[in-house]
């Protein structure tokens, strides 16, 4: 139970773009606060001043979060309102208030979130992909081992997946996707999102790359479709040996070309496609015997 005097920690979404976007609650929330925590205080300044709101800011980050999360919760404790803000949308999102929501709630201290702009919904519903089914997968890994394994995992995900994906990684990441997912999976670049140069880019993966050779700048969310069902469904070795090797040749040469060596292909291509790894290797074998 919280004992009477204490304060409360309020987690505020903010604009991802257009300031109008900023909800009457958070303005309110900002301008009572004891102290706002923001993840860039430069950039959070920006805001205040943009409503004339005057209140202590501190700076709670990823190379802080401990330290800093841990004296932010002792101002909570001691009757304080402290609110955090990440530098756009929803903290806790794919940024390091996630560690401090947690400690809060682990330390039985009140919390609020106070709701608002995300680009990942608003990026959902702008693409034009189905939104009864999705699943948000934000920044993939960057370690080698970690985001093969992810991207295969991918691969088998039948729901409509989120992501946000750095600008100077767009062109890699785009030839990974296209080589594990297949380069006719519909998809949606969405870039900019409530900002003077907004924009959407629907088709599938190979046509955003084609759209975008050129590079892309700015806050990139990418909205792909989820595997068909029909493409989901096992595949039948003894009813269709030909058909499971064309299907298992493609796969290799998609995972080969995502730069996996020939151990990882054959694991990927039998996740993909639904088999056991046993498997792929017979289909591997009769393969070879056929070249």
């Amino acid at each position: 139970m919280v004992a009477e005097g204490q304060g409360k920690l309020l987690v505020c979404a903010t604009p991802i773009g257009n300031l109008q976007d900023i909800t009457l609650r958070v303005l309110q929330a900002l301008q009572q606060a004891h102290v706002i925590a923001a993840e860039d205080t430069r950039h959070t300044r920006k805001l205040l001043s943009a409503f004339d709101i005057h209140v202590p800011l501190t700076a709670y980050h990823e190379h802080n979060r401990l330290g800093k999360g841990n004296l932010l919760l002792e101002r909570v404790a001691a009757g304080e309102t402290v609110v955090l803000v990440s530098d756009a949308g929803m903290p806790g999102i794919s940024d390091p208030g996630e560690d401090l929501i947690r400690s809060c709630i682990a330390q039985g201290l009140p919390l609020e979130v106070l709701p608002g702009p995300s680009a990942s919904v608003t990026a959902l519903v702008l693409s034009g992909l189905p939104t009864d089914r999705f699943v948000f997968e934000g920044f993939l890994p960057q370690g080698k081992k970690e985001r093969r394994e992810r991207l295969q995992r991918l691969a088998q995900e039948e729901r409509t997946m989120i992501l946000y994906v750095a600008p100077h990684h767009w062109a890699a990441t785009l030839k990974e996707l296209t080589a594990v997912l297949g380069a006719e999976r519909p998809a949606a670049l969405v870039r900019e999102l409530t900002k003077k140069f907004e924009q959407v880019l629907r088709g599938t993966l190979a046509t955003l790359e084609a759209d975008t050779a050129d590079g892309v700048r700015g806050e990139c969310t990418l909205v792909i479709g989820g595997r068909p069902p029909e493409e989901a469904a096992p595949l039948d070795w003894e009813a269709d040996p030909e058909g499971c090797q064309l299907r298992l040749q493609a796969e290799l040469a998609r995972c080969r070309e995502a730069g996996m060596d020939s151990k990882e292909a054959l694991k990927a291509a039998a996740l993909t496609m639904g088999i056991p790894k046993r498997e792929a290797y017979r289909l591997q074998l009769a393969l070879k015997g056929q070249e």
